[in-house]
């Protein structure tokens, strides 16, 4: 198990982009007699050690988050030196490190020599046993109660201090030479059983919450559930769960049945891949909604540019494909004769545009950057081939296009890809030749059929299904999505999440296999679950119904609630999690 694998497993609820876990000692907040070796982990004493005014500590790198709960962090003794004067504890921020842990205010430890430990004070309380070479020390941080306990080779010693206060750093104090300690943050396992005791106060806490008392006066609470049940079973679309639910409850269905099932019916398209379809649908049931809401509409072709890419779009599958839910799963090949148009045409909110030549003329946008994609060496036979069929299907496409593009051919070097406002103008490197798949209509640049190519040798699947006039298809299609992305730039202003969806989307042209490729999650098909649940809300919404149902309300609180708990130092927070309590 990776050490970032156990850390997760022992604190599940620390969020370490906001509140990192001690990993080290800090190279910075130390006194100078400590030296540091094996990644920080190691601490030896390099002063003269006559006196006690020669004590040196040094502090781990991060506080103790208290979203942690429980900390725990051993000190194995490499040697104790001439003395063995070793204080292991914890400390504040500001605490003075030219002293051993626990002689100073907030500043708490427990010394080698005597077994003594030390709270905030020069005069040591009897504790436990001496500690020596070999000897391995465990210190553990209690959040919830804060109180800290020690262990001797995986003995627990009983609780040495109570009241502690928060954002304490787990520090080490040397004093004689030759004294060396090495740290364990949890890069390995412990010695002590530390996950044994952090069960104790789950279970604790699952108990607190399990029983906290919630009065029913006379039937609310059910009453409550009920209609939390119902209104997730309608936003989802669960038409006949819903309906009988509200036979056996008498919970009311806010929503007429036609349109849950008009609803259930463009979920099931978009989750199937078939993108036109669910597009075309919701625009014939919902008039308007999708023109007034451009930037759904745009994630929405994004999207059917993919499934296109997949061979699960209607606009790619012709008759002679295999089913796409024999193949992967998505539903029926027939298509719908309310199948969305490739083009867009005209409509309101002037979104969508005549058919434009993108990356030509005077409003190609100026190039920045190209990236270069590395591709799979193949046949060069097979390559010549596949590069003629595919400049047979740009240039039937582009015939009419052509004559306006008078750029001339380009080799390019940088491992970069070129996305200004979503152009894109995709380059390979195949045999030392840079070659490019592009859409923006140059008739001139080198094809590369590695990228685009339809008999993919290591691959079932096939780019578009392997149909060539599927691929034309996308190809004019990507250049409308292009052209759509730079219209909605000029009328609402630069947006990131449409420039990154449209370049996502474009760089599965990039490989000759897009499913095993970098960017091949795409098309999973779990991705079409966040773009089904957008246009799901923004139809409920266009109905005057919330767009999100309850129950997932209280979840989002919930888990929210957790963080500020986290925050505000909290320790139980580490042992209870929403996702325990759903099924």
């Amino acid at each position: 198990m990776s050490t970032d694998d156990r850390l997760k497993r022992l604190y599940p609820a620390v969020r370490e982009n906001e509140t990192p876990l001690p990993r080290s000692w800090s190279p910075k907040d130390k006194y100078n007699f400590i030296g540091l070796s094996q990644n920080n982990l190691r601490v030896h004493y390099k002063g003269m050690g006559k006196t006690h005014k020669d004590a040196a500590s040094v502090r781990a790198t991060h506080p103790i988050p208290s979203s942690c709960g429980i900390y725990y962090f051993e000190v194995k003794i490499i040697s104790k030196g001439r003395d063995g004067y070793m204080g292991i504890g914890l400390s504040a921020q500001g605490v003075n490190m030219n002293r051993l842990p626990g002689w100073d205010k907030h500043s708490y430890g427990f010394h080698g020599d005597d077994g003594n430990s030390f709270c905030s004070s020069g005069a040591g309380q009897q504790y436990g046993p001496t500690f020596t070479t070999g000897d391995v020390i465990g210190c553990c941080v209690n959040l919830v109660e804060k109180t800290c306990f020690y262990t001797k080779n995986g003995i627990h010693l009983g609780v040495a201090f109570t009241a502690l206060p928060p954002n304490l750093y787990p520090t080490v104090g040397l004093q004689t030479p030759g004294e060396v300690v090495e740290a364990n943050f949890g890069q390995s396992p412990f010695i002590f059983d530390i996950e044994d005791y952090m069960k104790e106060y789950e279970m604790k806490t699952r108990m607190t919450i399990e029983r906290f008392p919630v009065p029913d006066r006379r039937g609310e609470w059910q009453s409550a559930l009920n209609r939390v049940v119902s209104t997730y079973l309608v936003h989802h679309g669960y038409c006949s769960t819903a309906e009988a639910f509200s036979k056996v409850t008498g919970e009311s269905i806010d929503e007429d049945l036609p349109s849950i099932k008009n609803r259930q019916k463009i979920q099931k398209l978009v989750l199937a891949g078939r993108m036109g379809e669910a597009i075309s649908t919701t625009q014939d049931y919902y008039p308007g909604l999708l023109e007034s809401n451009p930037n759904l509409l745009f994630t929405l072709k994004c999207r059917q540019f993919i499934e296109m890419v997949n061979g699960t779009d209607s606009e790619v599958r012709g008759p002679s494909m295999h089913s796409p839910k024999s193949r992967h799963s998505s539903g029926s090949n027939r298509s719908s004769p309310n199948s969305s148009p490739v083009h867009y045409g005209s409509s309101t909110n002037n979104l969508h545009p005549q058919r434009t030549l993108i990356g030509s003329g005077n409003n190609s946008p100026s190039r920045s950057s190209v990236k270069t994609y590395n591709a799979q060496n193949q046949n060069s036979q097979t390559q010549n081939e596949n590069i003629h069929r595919i400049e047979e299907e740009m240039n039937t496409v582009n015939s009419d296009t052509h004559s306006m593009n008078g750029s001339s051919n380009r080799y390019i070097d940088e491992e970069d890809i070129e996305m200004t406002d979503g152009l894109i103008d995709e380059r390979v490197i195949t045999n030392g030749k840079s070659n490019s798949v592009c859409l923006n209509g140059n008739s001139h640049t080198d094809y590369s059929t590695e990228d685009m190519e339809v008999d993919c040798p290591n691959s079932k699947r096939k780019l578009c299904g392997g149909s060539q006039d599927a691929i034309s298809k996308m190809l004019q299609f990507g250049k409308e999505l292009q052209s759509m992305s730079e219209q909605l730039k000029r009328q609402f202003g630069k947006n990131d999440a449409n420039k990154k969806a449209l370049q996502d989307a474009f760089s599965l042209l990039a490989y000759s296999d897009p499913w095993n490729s970098p960017v091949g999650h795409q098309l999973q098909p779990v991705k079409r679950e966040p773009v089904c649940a957008a246009l799901n809300s923004a139809i409920l919404e266009s109905k005057g119904l919330p767009k999100q149902p309850p129950l997932e309300v209280a979840i989002a609180q919930a888990t929210e609630c957790m963080k500020l708990m986290a925050k505000a130092g909290i320790g139980s927070c580490a042992f209870a999690s929403v996702s325990d309590y759903l099924h």
